[in-house]
């Protein structure tokens, strides 16, 4: 069995190389699958405080919801246990790799995913300097990751580097373009904006949850202003149909009582003419009785 060669050290648990899961059956891969740590020891991956969790989350974050907006199939994470073939894991605090399946993982596993990452940002607020920009940048170079950004926290610092062909293992820096640096993976621009990790599509910013909280609770004010204008308006405008319904009963009533007077006066006009003509008749017959 090719797992009985392999032996899995607990202090420095590592993928079997390339040629060894190769040559391992289906069930070998899972067992190996299922031995492999998804955390990090804290010696090597200490917690970094608010800032660093703040600005890790909110990219990460803004990330997600763009691609998903987007319709685009990049998986995005945050320190989840990386193990390239027969290297260290690792656990960026920032990954992305696209067009892969959208589902949850408690490791990245190039052999069994079929590729490596795509795309890291690491985040520091902390610790030394060194790691993020200079030890980070030949690892990950040498492992092929195509583009890898750093962001110093504490001087609000943003580099980013890019192999130049796939066959690359060097980086070159990145060059800023109107304050900004481009990532071709992510197809969006990076730049520091209050502290944080800013990405743009084109001139619009990738929002932030907060920003999006801020965005939502004024939509829903501003539906709920027009929702109360509206019931205003339909108040006001029942009102004015109410009021024009007691003015058009009014009117109706004072039209009845005049056509009621015209009636009267009519009868009145009637009686007096016949009064009228009896008494020409008895005068009639008043004069015919003096002949």
């Amino acid at each position: 069995m090719a797992t009985e060669a392999l032996a899995l050290d607990p202090k420095d648990p590592r993928a079997p190389t390339q040629a060894q899961w190769d040559a391992m059956t289906e069930a070998e891969r899972a067992l190996w699958m299922a031995a492999l740590p998804s955390d990090m020891p804290w010696e090597l991956h200490p917690p970094e405080g608010d800032s660093h969790r703040g600005s890790k989350d909110t990219a990460r974050e803004a990330l997600i919801e763009h691609f998903r907006r987007k319709g685009r199939r990049v998986y995005v994470s945050s320190e989840l246990v990386t193990y390239y073939p027969g290297q260290p894991r690792f656990a960026p605090d920032i990954l992305a790799v696209v067009d892969v399946d959208l589902r949850p993982r408690e490791s990245w596993v190039v052999s069994a995913e079929g590729r490596g990452l795509d795309f890291v940002l690491e985040i520091r607020s902390r610790g030394d300097v060194r790691k993020d920009f200079e030890e980070r940048v030949e690892r990950y170079a040498s492992l092929g990751i195509p583009e890898y950004f750093a962001f110093d926290c504490r001087r609000g610092v943003l580099w980013g580097w890019k192999l130049t062909t796939a066959s690359a293992r060097t980086y070159e820096r990145i060059v800023p373009q109107g304050g900004r640096l481009p990532s071709e993976i992510l197809r969006l621009e990076l730049m520091v904006e209050q502290g944080r990790v800013r990405f743009y599509d084109g001139n619009a910013p990738l929002l932030f949850v907060d920003e999006l909280v801020v965005r939502l609770e004024q939509l829903v004010d501003g539906l709920i202003d027009a929702r109360d204008a509206a019931t205003r308006r339909a108040e006001e405008e029942a009102r004015r149909a109410e009021e024009e319904a007691r003015r058009a009963e009014e009117e109706a009533r004072r039209a009845e009582e005049q056509s009621m007077r015209a009636d009267g006066e009519a009868r009145r006009a009637e009686d007096f003419e016949k009064e009228v003509a009896r008494l020409r008749k008895a005068l009639a017959r008043y004069e015919g009785t003096e002949h």
